[in-house]
């Protein structure tokens, strides 16, 4: 089992690799995580110089206290084998795989990151498709041995869409099935999820309604496609300050000579077990984590 540091990822801000103007704005971006595409933003002719800049960008910029994910084309294309040796050469924190569907897409990365001897990149995916949605179990099964290097799930609701023939809707009703699906899939095996990207970035109210409801199914953050969701996100993921004054008065009553030894107490008429304890903790660790990513 792997245990990484408490991370923030509410905010995932998809930018096209072939957009060099977008990546030099960057730092100037609140966003807790940028997703570096090379698949379904960037033109198939664009691809190379997409790839270049990426080199580019790593060499002049070779920290960033965000997360840096770069997501590949499928490997079993042309360009999947290029942008996986751009990605290894590169050696982002996170090599993100499109429309994976089986346990092996996962292992095939797994292999070839084990080869170059590198050990910081681990590996996200996206489930977008409906033999992922399927799999999702299995695939996050996979990916959580010692060795496994998957970390999250992001879905991709407009290739799920497509595949599936679910009119787009701004009303997600009828996909809620598949979304929990992917979430208690991802929680099973301690992975993390990131909710669908909203492809009308104009209708900030439906936005911040859209990412309600990603945190009422349990995701930790969403994928965005335009800097001006990054606020909202950043604001509907974190944890609230009735939930962390709750967490802060759980832990401080479990930390009481009285609470020593006892498996459940009481807190204001409510009976509080040891496991709420542990919630408590990792809402208050998550809290360090955002204010940390705020200061950088």
């Amino acid at each position: 089992m792997h245990h990484d540091p408490v991370i923030a990822r509410r905010s995932l801000l998809c930018l096209p690799a072939s957009n060099t103007k977008a990546i030099a704005k960057l730092a100037t971006l609140g966003c807790d995580a940028v997703i570096f595409d090379l698949e379904d933003a960037v033109a198939p002719d664009a691809r190379p110089q997409a790839r270049e800049n990426l080199k580019q960008h790593f060499a002049a910029v070779p920290t960033d206290p965000r997360e840096r994910m770069i997501r590949i084309n499928a490997l079993d294309t042309t360009d999947g084998s290029a942008d996986l040796q751009t990605a290894l050469e590169i050696a982002p924190d996170v090599i993100l795989l499109p429309k994976a569907e089986e346990p092996e897409h996962i292992q095939t990365l797994v292999d070839r990151l084990d080869e170059t001897g590198n050990t910081k990149t681990t590996l996200w995916a996206m489930i977008e498709t409906p033999k992922g949605v399927l799999n999702a179990a299995a695939i996050a099964r996979a990916g959580h041995t010692p060795n496994g290097r998957l970390r999250g799930f992001i879905v991709g609701l407009n290739d799920l869409r497509k595949a599936t023939k679910v009119p787009y809707q701004q009303d997600r009703s009828v996909l809620h099935p598949w979304l929990m699906q992917i979430v208690l899939a991802a929680r099973a095996y301690g992975l993390g999820v990131i909710d669908a990207v909203s492809n009308n970035f104009r209708d900030v109210e439906h936005f911040a309604a859209e990412c309600a409801e990603g945190r009422s199914m349990g995701f930790d953050g969403k994928m965005l496609i335009h800097p001006a969701q990054i606020a909202p996100a950043n604001a509907a993921f974190a944890p609230t300050e009735a939930e962390v004054e709750e967490a802060r008065a759980i832990v401080a009553a479990f930390s009481t000579p009285e609470a020593a030894g006892q498996g459940a107490i009481n807190i204001d008429g409510r009976m509080v077990e040891r496991l709420h304890l542990d919630d408590a903790e990792k809402l208050l660790a998550y809290v360090d984590a955002i204010q940390q990513r705020n200061s950088q």
